[in-house]
């Protein structure tokens, strides 16, 4: 970009030098295409550092829906876990929740696989994962998180997966949550990237 404004600033010194003295009127046919080239490049490092911004700028949580089901009287309900989906979303988050296989039979009685549970979060299907049965959903949870360089939204400390994923005593990478008076709360104190949404 540094190039891009000294080619401008020259281009124009061109423009103004051929435009004080008719010696100097040939200069531009070398300073005006050069000052419009100069423009449309500086324009295109801008619009590209802009979006460069924007897109690391993007949110991304995996949300522990296994835990976070039972974040309201440790009784598994999905309508915690709808909670903290709605909220995440207008904050400007980008989410996907997995689940263990027995969520549904906890909060329900039955099973409810990953269409099921993406109505129920009103989440596109691609969001949201139930893991097989006689399967932990953590190291699932793990890698996507990994995969995708996002955070994960759980009380779990993932201790049993501390040496595969050394990245969960990393502060801000696991980010606590709970209902304080009624009202949803998260630990994003250690996180720069929410604290800007929040």
């Amino acid at each position: 970009m540094i190039v891009s404004v000294v080619l401008l600033l020259v281009s124009v010194g061109g423009v103004v030098l051929s435009m004080s003295s008719p010696v100097w009127s040939d200069v531009i046919l070398i300073a005006g295409p050069c000052t419009v080239a100069s423009i449309v490049i500086l324009f295109r490092e801008t619009w590209q550092l802009r979006t460069r911004r924007a897109a690391s700028a993007v949110r991304l949580i995996v949300i522990d829906g296994s835990n976070v089901m039972y974040w309201r009287d440790g009784t598994p309900r999905v309508e915690c876990v709808q909670d903290v989906v709605n909220h995440l979303k207008k904050q400007g988050f980008h989410l996907g929740v997995m689940f263990d296989a027995n969520a549904g039979y906890l909060f329900s009685g039955e099973y409810r696989d990953d269409k099921a549970m993406s109505r129920l979060l009103n989440l596109p299907l691609e969001n949201v994962m139930v893991v097989p049965k006689g399967t932990p959903a953590d190291p699932y949870i793990l890698n996507a998180a990994r995969d995708m360089g996002a955070v994960i939204l759980t009380n779990d400390r993932f201790r049993d997966w501390a040496d595969d994923f050394p990245e969960v005593h990393r502060p801000g990478h696991l980010i606590k949550g709970e209902y304080r008076q009624g009202e949803l709360w998260f630990d994003f104190a250690t996180d720069e990237i929410a604290q800007q949404a929040a």
